[in-house]
């Protein structure tokens, strides 16, 4: 495995970790974080109506950008809910990193951003 990879592998370990660290002080219910934890890969249902939204919908629950914004927008609007949410999403994000997989190409499935898988 090559140093860079190492890196990213390392950078969703430490996603995963602060956003539940984060979480642990927010208040939210670990039952709620337990349930919602895997949420986002429901994304994947898109594969049904062709690569290119099913890539487009994964990404779109998968990237950092979404997921902090609802956190922001959670802590701007004093809404715990989206601010819980938000910080589920970060954490199943890292953790999906720091397993190997990345963002999808409209190609295939098992091509991402960080490698074929």
């Amino acid at each position: 495995m090559s140093f860079p990879r190492i890196l990213l592998h390392l950078e969703g370990l430490a996603v995963c970790l602060v956003s539940c660290w984060v979480y642990s002080f927010a208040g939210g219910s670990w039952l709620f974080f337990a349930l919602l934890f895997l949420a986002p890969d429901l994304s994947m249902i898109g594969y049904a109506a062709g690569k290119r939204v099913g890539a487009f919908l994964y990404n779109l629950a998968h990237t950092y950008v979404v997921a902090l914004g609802m956190v922001a927008i959670g802590m701007l609007l004093k809404s715990d809910l989206l601010t819980s949410l938000g910080l589920i999403f970060c954490a199943h994000i890292g953790f999906d990193r720091l397993l190997g997989f990345g963002l999808k190409y409209p190609t295939t499935f098992r091509v991402t951003h960080l490698s074929r898988v």
